[in-house]
């Protein structure tokens, strides 16, 4: 995946924004407030940090060493830094970059998920 398709994906979830509160090299893609990716579009190779279940978290870092490793600078236990541009089908960075979503929005107040369409 490249740097403008993650962009564009992490976008395209309802009510995401990208902000920018570590500096102008790192997006933060948020939904209601809340981070679900991290990363540094300009980066090579391009990384971006997601929230995954923590059963999930330690499987992917199995089956794909050096590819998905312990989140950077996040909970080790929460999140994943996912290696984007590299060895992993597009299918996969598209599937954990909407996992992580689902997780943020499944952890907002109800009312909030409910204006999100996402019970």
């Amino acid at each position: 995946m490249n740097p403008p398709d993650l962009r564009a994906f992490c976008l395209s979830f309802n009510a995401a924004v990208e902000d920018f509160p570590f500096g102008p090299d790192f997006s933060v893609f948020k939904v209601l407030g809340k981070m679900f990716a991290l990363t540094a579009l300009d980066a090579r190779p391009l990384t971006v940090n997601l929230k995954c279940d923590p059963d999930d978290a330690v499987r992917l870092r199995r089956e794909h060493p050096g590819l998905v490793v312990p989140g950077w600078h996040m909970n080790k236990r929460h999140w994943n830094t996912v290696t984007a541009d590299a060895d992993l089908p597009d299918r996969l960075v598209r599937e954990l970059v909407e996992d992580s979503y689902d997780l943020v929005v499944a952890g907002l107040p109800r009312a909030d998920r409910l204006r999100l369409d996402r019970p």
